[in-house]
């Protein structure tokens, strides 16, 4: 299989012609912030990228280099519908979704009486559904909602809607380097944040698709869709779900090239580009078309694209 064609569950893109969304002014929280739910990082020197055989070389994974952060602070899970609805019911903020009024979702979510109103499909991935109304809260569509699971990363959100939550909560978006340097969880140059097996002792580790993708999801994870934020085992700094269940927007634009990315201290990535940074892989990868659940992994997407498989975690200065 072509490397291109492995990239077929990453998330789907808006198109550029769309310009029906208002500017809105988040003001940055007052109160002091909340350390409560955040993982204090050390900082340090590590190794960040992978010249690995299952690495994607055109995605700009490697080569492998030295890279140092200074200490910070992370959520030690993706931000929830729960924490989300606070930040709306606080600020009043509309999602880019909804402001389009419409998001993507993968298609067999999609009940069968909204899935008659659906008329457009994304070409190349036609798994990926245009569905009006679909948005944070409702994930799936007008009829769908997310009462059941307040306890699961808020979805359908763009790289915008992410900052305007960190600009409320007095926080920000990771770099790429910082997130590689916790998702390692102080292990160097694993494949996973747990080490290189994928499911250690027949355990699994982290939610991503079993089965025939995209016919078939077997569920041997426990989960069809996103889990919980706190699933399964966190690695070596206490962080939850750094592979899989939600792609995690970060704060860089987005390159191939080492040399556009910052540097070794503290890199932030090029001053420009088209599209954000996403890293740690979704519910939707498998190793068959987007082996992007290793922690070396990246993509990216526009920063105004939503979908339910993108959400994001927060980090501050340590």
């Amino acid at each position: 299989m072509k490397e291109t064609e492995k990239a077929s569950c990453c998330a789907a893109s808006r198109p550029k012609t769309e310009t029906n969304k208002r500017d809105q002014q988040i003001e940055t929280a007052c109160k002091p912030v909340s350390l409560d739910k955040m993982v204090h990082i050390p900082g340090g020197t590590f190794l960040m990228g992978t010249n690995h055989k299952e690495g994607f070389p055109a995605d700009g994974e490697g080569p492998i280099r030295k890279v140092t952060v200074d200490p910070f602070y992370i959520d030690a899970h993706t931000v929830t519908n729960e924490e989300f609805q606070a930040f709306i019911t606080d600020t009043g903020y509309q999602t880019e979704a909804e402001q389009y009024g419409w998001s993507f979702v993968f298609h067999q979510f999609v009940s069968a009486q909204t899935a008659k109103s659906v008329r457009q499909k994304v070409q190349g991935t036609p798994w990926w559904w245009v569905v009006e109304g679909a948005a944070w809260n409702q994930p799936e569509g007008p009829d769908s909602t997310i009462d059941d699971r307040m306890d699961h990363p808020v979805i359908h959100v763009s790289w915008n809607d992410a900052q305007a939550y960190c600009k409320w909560a007095g926080k920000r978006l990771p770099t790429e380097a910082e997130w590689e340097f916790a998702a390692r969880g102080g292990l160097e140059q694993k494949l996973y944040p747990w080490g290189d097996e994928l499911t250690p002792d027949g355990v699994h580790h982290c939610n991503i698709w079993q089965g025939k993708f995209p016919e078939r999801n077997d569920g041997e994870d426990g989960y069809l869709g996103t889990a919980p934020a706190k699933s399964f085992p966190a690695n070596g700094f206490r962080l939850y779900n750094m592979s899989g269940n939600v792609w995690e927007w970060c704060s860089d634009w987005f390159s191939r090239g080492i040399h556009a990315r910052g540097g070794k201290d503290n890199p932030k990535g090029p001053d420009s580009g088209d599209s954000r940074i996403i890293r740690g892989g979704s519910y939707l990868c498998h190793r068959s078309y987007c082996n992007r659940y290793r922690v070396a992994a990246r993509s990216s997407n526009t920063p105004d694209s939503s979908t339910g498989n993108m959400g994001f975690r927060c980090v501050k200065d340590g």
